[in-house]
């Protein structure tokens, strides 16, 4: 194996809450209040829809996308969502010191660091929003790729902590069987004082609608005796799947790194691009008009 390349689950397509739109030349974050499911491609106009949006599209109340049934690829929790305080270079997307509230690891001029790690609010390094908790939780959707998955990433606190709870939660309540339990991905909203009352939008983990906790629990044991049987070491699989995580420093994709500034640093550009583009519209009349007057 590589040394220093993060072996992470195959990704075949994203979920968001949100897109990213194109306003004066720069592309900046829009927020929704439905989920979209794409691929790995990206247009000019955006990313291509993936076709399990459309599928799962149309049994949706005013065909919007707001639960998603999956399933995890791991037993433990704490593989299918990695969670830290990151703080990422806002040029390159490279993650500069990534830390969890008791120690980091910070790039520094001699090399990687291990140094501790108060979190965000009481670090001067990653001080005035520069350090964020940064998620990637993977999930399977359908039944086509045994391993492949699909990846929502996020740096909202109410996603990650929810997150967070219900797998540790549904792990402990299976008796460890988490990849068997039929879970669903449910968009919830809430207002707060910091939102100015405006509604905000998170992702909670569900019991599939219309099974009960008992049952999930009973069809998760079922589910995992049956493929003991035929043979699946899910053991091994979260065991290679911990190596690969454990392979490098920092968990990263070249090709993410362009998408998390993307998504969750956005420039403050357009703002100067409007200023600009007022000024030189100012500029056109104030010549038209001398010009009318000369």
């Amino acid at each position: 194996m590589i040394k220093g390349l993060a072996i992470t689950p195959p990704v075949l397509g994203r979920i968001s809450i949100g897109r990213v739109v194109e306003k004066n030349g720069i592309r900046l974050p829009q927020k929704d209040n439905q989920f979209t499911i794409t691929s790995q491609i990206q247009e000019k106009d955006g990313w291509v829809l993936h076709p399990l949006d459309e599928e799962l599209r149309k049994d949706a109340p005013n065909n919007k996308l707001r639960t998603i049934p999956v399933r995890m690829l791991f037993n433990d929790a704490d593989l299918n969502l990695r969670a830290e305080y990151t703080m990422f270079d806002r040029k390159s997307g490279r993650p500069m010191c990534v830390g969890n509230g008791d120690t980091c690891k910070r790039l520094t001029q001699s090399g990687v660091q291990s140094l501790p790690c108060p979190g965000p609010t009481l670090c001067e390094f990653g001080k005035g929003g520069l350090c964020k908790p940064y998620g990637r939780l993977n999930v399977k959707i359908g039944d086509d790729d045994d391993l492949g998955t699909f990846i929502f990433r996020t740096t909202g606190y109410n996603s990650i902590r929810t997150l967070a709870a219900r797998l540790s939660y549904y792990q402990a309540v299976s008796g460890g069987l988490l990849a068997y339990m039929p879970l669903e991905l449910k968009l919830r909203g809430k207002s707060t004082t910091q939102s100015h009352r405006t509604p905000i939008f998170y992702v909670d983990l569900v019991i599939k609608e219309g099974v009960s906790l008992q049952e999930a629990v009973a069809e998760a044991k079922e589910t995992a005796k049956k493929v003991a049987e035929e043979g699946i070491d899910q053991a091994a699989l979260d065991a290679a799947a911990a190596k690969g995580f454990g392979n490098t420093l920092f968990e990263y994709d070249e090709d993410e790194m362009s998408q998390v500034i993307e998504e969750f640093y956005p420039s403050s550009a357009p703002e100067d691009a409007v200023s600009s583009s007022i000024v030189s519209g100012l500029r056109e009349n104030l010549k038209a008009a001398r010009s009318i007057a000369g």
